[in-house]
Order: structure tokens, then C-alpha cells, then sequence
């Protein structure tokens, strides 16, 4: 029975349809849509399924008069719409955050998924920490303990929201597309180069705070749509994973459906 996993995020929904409710199962489709283009899902993405989902799970960062647009999407179909919501525990998580409800599902969802991959490559072996990585609009930087623990983590701009707060509180500045460069000798460079660094540079404290808090070398997952544009300048390994969130989804419906 196939399964629908949703993410939606602060820009765009992201989904994809899985042969079975199972991690590693293969992905049948896959799309994205902006936020303002919801109600185009049931005609196009969704019409041109190769099988209509038996079930679905989705992770909403958007609020509720966003899930309520794409439930009504979600209407095509005889299926429960069904969402995450953090808790003190799911899917070999534990949830450390002062008050577990209130950590945002998406990195919750991906926390869940990152302990998959980090059990999975290691199995047989004792589990290592984990550094969970996301980079969207925000950028969450989140550590895992060896035992599943969801230690603490950051948030901080996204490039986007650097370049357009530098934008309009700086007089006479225009962010024009730049590269990365060691030694930047323009303001193009200078300001892309900037916030990358800016980036990679709370990443790689973390990953320090994470080695001294925990004694090894954690095992450092990026996703997100704007991974990419910071993978090549950080110094640690790493390792770029799109469905990172998708994944998450998988294993808890997995474990539900197995109790």
C-alpha cells in the first residue's frame, strides 16, 4: 500500500510517494509546490499518481489555515489526512527541549530520520552522535547524542534573510549574486561570502560542542533546499541527504503502524 509523505516548510510543499510505509522503501514520485500554488496539487502533481496512496504523514511548519488548504487537496482521495507533532518522544528520539511541544516538527521529523540513517550504517556498532543540519529560509543546526537524545540545537537566518536584512538597513546597498571566496574583493563576493561563512561557522561550533560534550566524531547529515550552496565551504565531513524529513515520516509511520 503506497504512502504520501508532506513537508511543508516556510516557502514551499515538498512530497513524495512511497511503495510502502516502510524506511527504504522506493520512492514511486516525487514534487514541490510554492505556498501560494496549493490548490494546483489535486489537478496536476497529484492527478497523475501511478497509484493513489493507501495512507499519509506530513510535517507542517506553515500553521493551520496552510494544512487546512492542502487537507482540501488531500480530498481526491479516501485517505485520513494525518500530521506530526513534537512530543517527548517518537521514533528513537528523545526529546530534550525545554518544553517538547514546542520544538518545530520539521526538525523534529528530521532529528527522527537522521536516527535512522545514523542506526542503519551502524548496525552492529555502537551508535554515534548525530549533527542535524537543515538549510532552508532558517537554518537549524540540532545535535543528537549516541543514545538518541535530542541535546539542543540553533536557528539562524537563511542566506535569503541575511542579504535582505543587510539590504534594507544598509543605505544605498544592493545584493546582487556573488561567489564565495577566501579573500573577497567585492561587495558581491564580500556579502555572499558572508553569510555562507556566517553559516558554516555556527555548524562547525556546534559540531565542536558536540565532540567535547559526547568524546567521538559525530556523524554530520545536511538536507534542505539550499544545502547545496553551503556544503562546498564547510569543514567537516558531511554528507548532503534530500529526504532527510521524508525519511522521518517513514519510520514513524512504520512504527505505528507496527504497534
Amino acid at each position: 500500500m503506497s504512502f504520501l509523505a508532506i513537508d511543508i516548510g516556510n516557502t514551499r510543499l515538498k512530497w513524495a510517494l512511497y511503495a510502502s510505509p516502510q524506511p527504504g522503501s522506493p520512492m514511486l514520485a516525487h514534487g514541490a509546490q510554492f505556498l501560494e500554488n496549493i490548490e494546483k496539487l489535486a489537478e496536476h502533481d497529484w492527478a497523475k499518481l501511478p497509484a493513489p496512496p493507501g495512507s499519509m504523514l506530513g510535517s507542517n511548519v506553515a500553521g493551520d489555515a496552510l494544512r487546512h488548504r492542502v487537507e482540501e487537496q488531500l480530498e481526491l482521495w479516501d485517505i485520513e489526512p494525518r500530521w506530526v507533532a513534537s512530543s517527548a518522544q517518537a521514533g528513537g528520539v528523545i526529546n530534550g527541549y525545554e518544553h517538547p511541544g514546542r520544538l518545530g516538527v520539521d526538525r523534529f521529523v528530521a532529528l527522527i530520520g537522521a536516527r535512522h540513517h545514523v542506526l542503519a550504517r551502524m548496525r552492529g556498532q555502537t551508535p554515534r552522535p548525530a549533527l542535524v543540519v537543515m538549510v532552508g529560509t532558517a537554518v537549524t543546526v540540532d545535535a543528537l547524542d549516541a543514545d538518541g537524545r535530542f541535546l539542543g540545537g540553533l536557528i539562524l537566518p537563511g542566506h535569503g534573510i541575511m542579504l535582505r536584512a543587510l539590504e534594507g538597513g544598509t543605505a544605498g546597498l544592493r545584493v546582487p549574486t556573488g561567489e564565495v571566496r577566501e579573500f573577497p574583493t567585492n561587495t558581491s563576493d564580500a556579502l555572499t561570502s558572508g553569510g555562507n561563512y556566517a553559516i558554516t561557522g555556527a555548524i562547525e561550533r556546534m559540531h565542536r560542542h558536540l565532540v567535547k560534550r559526547c568524546g567521538q566524531e559525530p556523524i554530520t547529515l545536511m538536507t534542505g533546499g539550499a544545502g547545496w550552496k553551503v556544503s562546498p565551504a564547510l569543514d567537516i565531513p558531511h554528507e548532503l541527504i534530500d529526504s532527510l524529513i521524508f525519511d522521518g515520516l517513514l519510520a514513524l509511520q512504520a512504527h505505528r503502524l507496527a504497534l
